[in-house]
């Protein structure tokens, strides 16, 4: 196979269209139809992009050396809530949408009381995250298509939470007058702007300073981890 019928190959595997790879990679779709038409292949920067939205290695894609291969799993073990965390395990709590009082369609964003999942501390370690800053959250909607699904889980590091932390087009956990959402952030000269992946039914959302104070939009952190279930 050529570059074009790889990068063929891995967008059908997993499902992508060519505006989804301009939304991952950051290029123009008239890019993409060059990639996927064959009049040119990706190099340098946009190869590696490419490359992380496909799943695959950088060399495969450009070269076809080394096809991607099936992970060698090891053995699934069970666990609830009951089962001892292991020494390098730590919990991380979900964090939920509380209304605030009978009626009133008010919320607040708090820990929960049970939810929550283990992390290895080397993996939080590994992406600068402390234990103590780790947070999961639940993605709802369709707006994240097709990186985030609805139910997806998101892992957040609430250590990274304000504009100064903002790396544009990164994801963050946003509180919007109490409502939990994920979006891509974006710093603007006037204020900021929520962009969503599925931008045919969620067109970008542009905030002044002052409608961020008055419609109490804030940062609860970065998102470092996902995981959805496919269907």
């Amino acid at each position: 196979m050529n570059f074009s019928e790889r990068l063929k190959a891995r967008m059908d595997a997993l499902g992508l269209r060519a505006t989804d790879i301009s939304e991952m990679t950051g290029v123009s779709k008239a890019t993409v139809s060059f990639w996927i038409n064959g009049t040119n292949g990706a190099k340098g920067k946009n190869l590696t992009s490419l490359a992380r939205a496909l799943d695959c290695s950088a060399e495969w894609l450009s070269e076809g050396i080394d096809p991607p291969k099936a992970p060698s799993l090891a053995p699934i073990e069970t666990w609830d809530d009951e089962t001892p965390l292991d020494e390098d395990e730590v919990y991380v709590p979900f964090l939920e949408e509380i209304e605030l009082s009978a009626g009133s369609g008010k919320y607040s964003i708090e820990e929960s009381d049970s939810a929550r999942l283990r992390f290895f501390k080397k993996d939080l370690r590994q992406n600068n995250v402390q234990f103590a800053n780790a947070k999961c959250v639940s993605v709802s909607g369709n707006s994240m298509l097709p990186v985030l699904r609805d139910g997806a889980t998101v892992g957040i590091n609430v250590g990274k939470n304000s504009l100064r932390d903002v790396v544009d087009g990164e994801m963050y956990a946003i509180s919007h007058n109490g409502q939990l959402r994920v979006k891509q952030v974006y710093r603007t000269p006037t204020g900021i702007r929520l962009r969503s992946f599925n931008r045919d039914e969620h067109p970008d959302e542009d905030y002044t300073f002052q409608e961020v104070q008055d419609q109490q939009i804030a940062i609860i952190g970065h998102v470092f981890w996902w995981a959805m279930y496919s269907r």
